[in-house]
Order: structure tokens, then C-alpha cells, then sequence
């Protein structure tokens, strides 16, 4: 585990520009066995053997990949929502129907996204699932995830907490990206599990 230290170290940019530039320097060949290895992991996780929604995303870049895993929730019959970035950076949500029902949406001068196509059906639908798959940067020993900066899913947290919803909350990662401390801030919820090419890690009084 790679020790990233207290207060006064590094802050939320600093950290992201470091896991961001280990993550630039990963090849093809690391992407595509890390995907599958990844998927591979979270499919034996209980919380989605369980579920009936799954709130996920598209990878894209060199994130984590998501592809396989939303091929193989899909083919077990999981209804999977996938998120669609509005004007305000908050998220709508649509239904993974496959390959063919995501386009590349290029929104401003930022990383393009792969979005669904199909019916939005309205930023409360995440609400609906009984776990939810976060993007993110690294997560510490609390559970507490570094995400890029944006506040998307700090909006999806926050509506999940006012619905009353308690979805697990499960972050996708590479091995290095567990780590032992990141900042927090007063609203930044712990998710429940984080899942890496190597294994499951569990956190807090919920974990199983």
C-alpha cells in the first residue's frame, strides 16, 4: 500500500495529478488485462450477485475499464444504468442496451464520454439501484474516494442521501490506487467496498 501522508502533504489536485500521470504511462495490453481482471473481481462481489439495478459508467482513457463487467451484468440480466453529463455537470441516466446503444459525446474541451442513446429516464433514476459502480482516482483505509474534481457524483451522493437510498457504494481501482489517506471533506460519504485487478477490500461497519 502506498502511504500518501496527513495534512499539510498532498492536497485533492496535487494527488489527482500524480495518480493521473501513473495512469497515463499504463499500455494497451495493461488496459485490457486489467479490465478483464477487474470485471472478473466485482462479478463475485455479493452486492451486485444480488442486484437488480446497478448504476455504472463507461471507462474511458485509461480508467479502469468498465466494458466487460457492463457486458457480463447485462447478460446476467441486471438492469444497467449508465450516466449522461448534463450542461450543469449534474447526471442523467440511461439503460446500457449494448455496444451499439452508446455514442461518444465530446462535451467542451474535456475527455469525450460514452453515453447511452436510449430514453433518459431523469437524474432520480439512480436512485433506483441497489448498487452503484463510482469513478475515481484512489480511495483510502476510511473508504473515502478521491474522485477527478468535478462534482457529478457528489451531486448523485447527494441526491442517493436525500431519497433515503443506500445503495452500495462500490469504487473501481487499480492495485496502487488503495491508499492511506486522502482528504476529506465534511459531505464526502465512505463507499462500501473497492475492487482492483487483485481482490476486494471492505470498509466500515457495513462491510461484510
Amino acid at each position: 500500500m502506498r502511504h500518501i501522508a496527513r495534512p499539510g502533504e498532498p492536497d485533492k489536485r496535487s494527488l489527482r495529478r500524480d495518480l493521473l500521470a501513473v495512469r497515463n504511462r499504463l499500455t494497451a495490453d495493461d488496459l485490457r488485462e486489467t479490465s478483464a481482471a477487474l470485471a472478473g473481481r466485482a462479478l463475485e462481489l455479493p452486492e451486485l450477485a444480488r442486484a437488480g439495478t446497478v448504476a455504472a459508467y463507461v471507462s474511458v482513457g485509461s480508467e479502469p475499464g468498465t466494458r466487460a463487467l457492463l457486458d457480463a451484468l447485462r447478460a446476467r440480466g441486471v438492469r444497467v444504468l449508465l450516466p449522461v453529463l448534463l450542461p450543469d455537470n449534474d447526471l442523467d441516466w440511461g439503460l446500457y442496451e449494448g455496444e451499439d446503444s452508446l455514442a461518444r459525446v465530446q462535451h467542451g474541451g474535456r475527455m469525450a464520454l460514452f453515453e447511452p442513446t436510449g430514453e433518459r429516464l431523469g437524474p432520480d433514476a439512480v436512485t433506483t439501484a441497489d448498487a452503484v459502480l463510482l469513478p475515481g482516482l484512489a480511495v483510502d483505509t476510511r473508504g473515502m474516494r478521491l474522485g477527478r474534481g468535478g462534482g457529478s457524483y457528489d451531486r448523485v451522493l447527494a441526491r442517493l442521501e436525500r431519497a433515503g437510498a443506500r445503495p452500495a457504494l462500490v469504487v473501481l481501482l487499480y492495485d496502487t490506487e488503495v491508499v492511506e489517506f486522502v482528504p476529506a471533506e465534511p459531505h464526502d460519504r465512505p463507499v462500501r467496498a473497492v475492487v482492483t485487478p487483485s481482490g476486494v477490500r471492505r470498509f466500515g461497519p457495513r462491510a461484510d
